[in-house]
């Protein structure tokens, strides 16, 4: 589970712990000793409080009558502080004298110690000065007593307790603090990684390689780890650069070359539309299959030219366009080469600020593609107006719809589904999306069924469109 865990509290916890084993090796050791220390003291006060009784026990006797009673001290007073209790008998086990409530402890061998009911009782036979009761002067005589010493074993025992739940809660305390400790600890160092991290999310953002990453002060392993990580970015940075830089070269190339190639297309093109009105059989089959190559060529290097320029921010100027009459103009142009697919054409007056041919282009290949993957029988409805101060152009049929493995990835260049093989370059979609954000907008692909619904939307203008001017 350790490996599971954030550094910073695996750290707390193992400090946490190894001072817990710590505090309690050493709470039960310091148990064992004050626990034996407290008991030895306990019991040496037993044996020297009945040892000083016996120093001061005197009876008083009436030697005609043969009766003795204590005369000195009074057990009450000399027990109250210890909250003992004493018995003193006479050798037979006759009882001279005890506190109140004292328990019949019964014959115990004199200079004995044991535990009787719960009471630690220390055990002395010892001779007492005794004095004559008829003429009140000290007797001669020494009289053998038992006395019988004893305190509760429970008052120690708690004391024993109260040192052991002191310990415990020096152990939990100490290991509590060990663990705040370890935590502020952890967070104090990994407060470098921290921020490293926030550094490598903020370059993760951005996408920007040339941010450095924070060194610590020390000169550790995090040192070590932030060094690695910015040599890593140089190197990131160095290999972007290069790579941005043969991009730039090869979308300045594709767009020079694209741009030379239209003249050479055009003069081909124009010789090809020449021959196939002046040949004739096989020679004029011939020439109208070079002429459709030939422009199936030009609109290919038409679509280079554009997304070269896209991608390398070139912008053509911008000047109001109204997208209606556009739209109006790519149907009159595709209508005749529907073959059995049902164009149907609703366009309101909606005035973008943008380039001409590249809207041309974006319509045109938007319905091209509609009428290109349905079958025939399809109703295609093409519609333009504007929601909200944009422009909205919306392409939909009733056709088989788009294949779901195809959804994520059809706006990307050269994706071709089934039936594009051979008729299509795989640019046509991503071609619209080219054009809709260069002109600040977009397209998606919304769910409809039956068919598919491609919507551009484009921010609008409130200026007049102008006169159209010819497609080229």
């Amino acid at each position: 589970m350790l490996d599971r865990i954030a550094i910073r509290w695996r750290l707390a916890l193992l400090s946490a712990g190894l001072t817990l084993v710590i505090l309690s090796a050493f709470a039960v050791a310091i148990g064992q000793v004050t626990s034996s220390r407290v008991r030895s003291d306990f019991n040496n006060e037993l044996a020297a409080a009945v040892d000083n009784l016996s120093d001061r026990v005197v009876l008083v006797c009436n030697f005609s009558k043969g009766r003795c009673r204590r005369g000195q001290p009074e057990l009450q007073d000399y027990a109250a502080p210890g909250n003992a209790t004493i018995r003193i008998l006479l050798n037979d086990g006759t009882p001279i004298d005890e506190t109140k409530g004292a328990p019949n402890f019964g014959i115990i061998y004199p200079q004995r110690s044991a535990r009787i009911g719960g009471l630690r009782v220390e055990v002395r036979r010892r001779p007492v000065r005794s004095i004559n009761a008829e003429t009140g002067r000290p007797s001669r005589l020494l009289f053998s007593v038992v006395l019988q010493y004893g305190r509760k074993v429970s008052d120690i025992e708690a004391t024993i307790r109260r040192i052991r739940l002191f310990l415990s809660a020096g152990v939990l305390g100490g290991t509590l603090l060990a663990l705040l400790g370890g935590v502020l600890l952890g967070r104090r160092a990994m407060l470098p990684i921290a921020r490293m991290t926030t550094a490598a999310r903020d370059i993760q953002r951005t996408r920007d390689p040339s941010k450095t990453i924070p060194q610590p002060a020390a000169d550790d392993e995090v040192a070590e780890l932030a060094r690695t990580l910015q040599a890593m970015l140089d190197s990131l940075e160095a290999a972007q650069e290069e790579t941005e830089g043969a991009l730039q070269r090869q979308r300045e190339f594709v767009a020079d070359a694209s741009h030379e190639l239209r003249t050479p297309l055009t003069s081909i093109l124009a010789n090809l539309e020449l021959l196939t009105e002046v040949l004739d059989g096989e020679r004029g089959e011939a020439a109208s299959s070079a002429l459709r190559s030939s422009q199936r060529m030009r609109r290919l290097v038409g679509d280079l030219l554009l997304l070269a320029r896209a991608d390398a921010n070139r912008q053509l100027p911008h000047e109001p366009t109204d997208v209606s009459r556009v739209l109006v103009e790519v149907a009159a142009e595709l209508g005749p080469v529907s073959d059995g697919r049902h164009l149907t054409v609703d366009a309101d007056d909606a005035v973008v600020d943008g380039t001409r041919d590249e809207l041309y282009r974006m319509t045109l290949n938007l319905v091209e593609n509609a009428i290109r993957h349905t079958p025939k029988g399809t109703h295609i409805r093409a519609t333009v107006g504007r929601d909200n101060g944009e422009v909205v152009l919306a392409v939909q049929d009733d056709g088989p719809g788009v294949a779901p493995e195809l959804r994520e990835h059809i706006f990307e260049r050269f994706v071709r589904g089934a039936g594009d093989r051979g008729s299509s370059s795989g640019l046509g979609l991503s071609i619209v999306r080219a054009v809709a954000e260069s002109h600040g907008g977009g397209v998606v692909l919304e769910d409809v069924s039956p068919g598919a619904r491609f919507v551009v939307r484009l921010p609008g203008a409130d200026v007049p469109a102008r006169e159209p001017q010819p497609v080229a």
